[in-house]
């Protein structure tokens, strides 16, 4: 499962006009849900992004996203599952078929919720226009698999 993570002033997505999630402060996450991925890398993923202390208090990156009265607005997107390796045109056999890709990004956004955060979500399948007003520019890419946070790739 790989999800950016950006700080936001503001965000909302829209769905033919309609806007269908939207938070101020807090944190846009993109969700991409992979082959393989399980709930136990959803419910991490979730636990991660809770405590993630990336808004400022005493320090530049003191407070998480509840400590700042900040929200989560969770998007789906099977995108971040791109292989670009070969060719020019994106491959994306490594996401997760459609069911399972929602029910894991639907599990994100609840676990989020159950600890007591306000959560937004996009609408899964959709054509979406998503707008954010970023904060710092902040983004962060975390990747869980097999229940586990996997490390950074090592530079080339």
């Amino acid at each position: 499962m790989i999800t950016l993570v950006q700080r936001v002033a503001a965000a909302r997505v829209v769905v033919d006009g309609e806007t269908v999630g939207a938070i101020e402060r807090g944190l846009l996450l993109f969700v991409g849900v992979e082959q393989g991925d399980s709930e136990a890398d959803a419910d991490l993923t979730a636990r991660k992004i809770a405590g993630l202390r990336v808004f400022p208090g005493r320090t530049p990156t003191d407070l998480a996203v509840g400590d700042a009265g900040g929200g989560c607005l969770v998007v789906s997107q099977f995108t971040l599952a791109a292989e670009l390796r070969h060719g020019n045109r994106p491959d994306f056999t490594a996401a997760a078929p459609p069911a399972l890709a929602d029910a894991l990004y639907r599990r994100v956004a609840d676990q989020l919720a159950a600890t007591g955060l306000s959560v937004a979500t996009g609408r899964f399948a959709a054509s979406m226009r998503v707008e954010a007003s970023n904060d710092g520019p902040m983004s962060l890419v975390l990747t869980v698999r097999g229940g586990k946070v996997a490390p950074r790739p090592e530079p080339i």
